[in-house]
């Protein structure tokens, strides 16, 4: 029977690790920056459950710890891209809104030379 999760195990932690693979390829082909964050958010998750599967496979309590730092860093990276992105966006907004109030004013401008 130990054999047999043995076995159940090795197999978690290849689909587990094609998994990571995938998002890796999401994170870096995109096409938008919010699949980039979701794709990072989601190779988080995916490396905290590797950990979870060998602390059983292997046996080693201290590694249910490291899976809890990991979740905990893993949150805080994502929650800085995501200000990261939002901030993008404002300022990407913002910058638009100058370009267009200034095509208005030129017309504006045009329109009152005679």
């Amino acid at each position: 029977m130990d054999k047999a999760y043995q076995t159940l195990y090795t197999i978690a932690l290849v689909v587990l690790g094609l998994t990571l693979l995938c998002c890796l390829l999401r994170a870096i082909r995109g096409p938008r920056t919010t699949d980039r964050v979701i794709a990072v958010n989601m190779m988080g998750t995916t490396t905290v459950i590797i950990i979870c599967v060998l602390a059983f496979l292997l046996g080693e309590g201290y590694l249910v710890d490291v899976a809890m730092i990991y979740t905990m860093l893993s949150f805080l990276a994502v929650v800085l891209l995501s200000k990261i992105c939002i901030g993008l966006y404002h300022e990407k907004r913002a910058k638009a809104r100058q370009a267009a109030q200034a095509a208005e004013h030129a017309e504006k401008k045009e329109a009152e030379e005679p």
